[in-house]
């Protein structure tokens, strides 16, 4: 499923396979979805789930409610340290977001009553504002892992206010095609780690369980009733992974040990960046170059042990 298709097919194809609706994007067949009607309610529930997306992948301590923006524009300006102006920036942002999300809910609720709202509409002229300055704010915060940030979080709530729900929803097949594409590098590049690397032997298949697990639920939303199979399906292929131990000889040596520690932390670290990809539906390249690097070094000291070893 998803695997990469020839080029020429064009983008936005779609095509029934084994009986599951998918659309075509830069190489992989996702699993398509219709999009709600485009209305302000949509843009309300689709703004709120954005939301909660959001507060549910970044740093703790940011969801500071709207209310409460005055308060924390006047803690951001006032701070002179650099450490915590950032957290303290990181934290209007989340009031800046929450405000907009407010504003936003508070006039669906008028159109519900009859009132016409236009997107002129000197509130929704505010919402706007609120979201453009939560997304230069968000440029400070850090993702639950405190590797690095992800600005696509942000600007999501920003296209999902300013432009159609339909090409909001196509927005995000790119996306996770993105995604899709970083998921299979990250295994791609643990399998070349490990393969040749007696105490690792049997990853690599683990691996790819693991990474075709992952695609699946990257592509599953929430709402679709093959989430409780694909959330299980994921959890334990990351189990299995998380599992795995390096066999060594009997006795080890202590560079043995050593390698195979740290083979084993490698492993652990690529299951926690597919699982912050997977869960974001975004890419990491941060994260995703600095764990190409480690595993380049790992392997480079793992080829220079072997050859060693021959020489002896």
């Amino acid at each position: 499923m998803n695997a990469a298709m020839n080029a020429s097919i064009p983008n936005g194809t779609t095509e029934t396979i084994d009986g599951v609706e998918r659309v075509f994007y830069d190489g992989y067949w996702i699993k398509a979805y219709d999009p709600p009607a485009d209305s302000l309610q949509a843009k309300k529930t689709l703004i709120q789930a954005l939301t909660r997306r959001l507060f549910n992948h970044v740093e703790h301590g940011i969801n500071i409610p709207g209310k409460r923006l005055g308060d924390a524009r006047r803690a951001y300006e006032a701070e002179t340290d650099p450490a915590r102006k950032r957290v303290k920036g990181a934290m209007l942002a989340g009031a800046m977001f929450n405000r907009a999300t407010d504003i936003f809910t508070k006039l669906v609720e008028l159109q519900e009553l009859g009132v016409e709202i236009d997107m002129d509409n000197a509130l929704m002229r505010e919402c706007g504002v609120c979201l453009q300055e939560a997304l230069h704010l968000g440029r400070m915060v850090l993702h639950r892992s405190g590797e690095e940030g992800i600005d696509e979080l942000w600007g999501e709530p920003f296209r999902a206010f300013s432009i159609p729900v339909e090409a909001f929803y196509e927005s995000r097949y790119i996306k996770i095609a993105q995604t899709l594409r970083d998921i299979d590098r990250v295994g791609t590049v643990m399998n070349a780690t490990f393969t040749g690397n007696r105490p690792f032997q049997g990853v690599t298949e683990v691996v790819d369980r693991f990474v075709r697990a992952a695609k699946v639920k990257c592509e599953t939303l929430r709402t679709d009733s093959m989430v409780f199979d694909v959330w299980a399906d994921f959890v334990v292929a990351s189990e299995e992974l998380s599992a795995f131990l390096p066999q060594l000889s009997c006795p080890p040596c202590a560079s043995e040990q050593q390698e195979a520690a740290d083979g084993h932390r490698l492993i652990l670290q690529g299951r926690d960046l597919v699982t912050y990809i997977t869960r974001a539906r975004t890419p990491m390249p941060k994260s995703t170059a600095e764990y190409f690097e480690r595993c380049e070094h790992y392997a480079a000291r793992v080829r220079q042990s072997q050859a060693a070893s021959r020489r002896s």
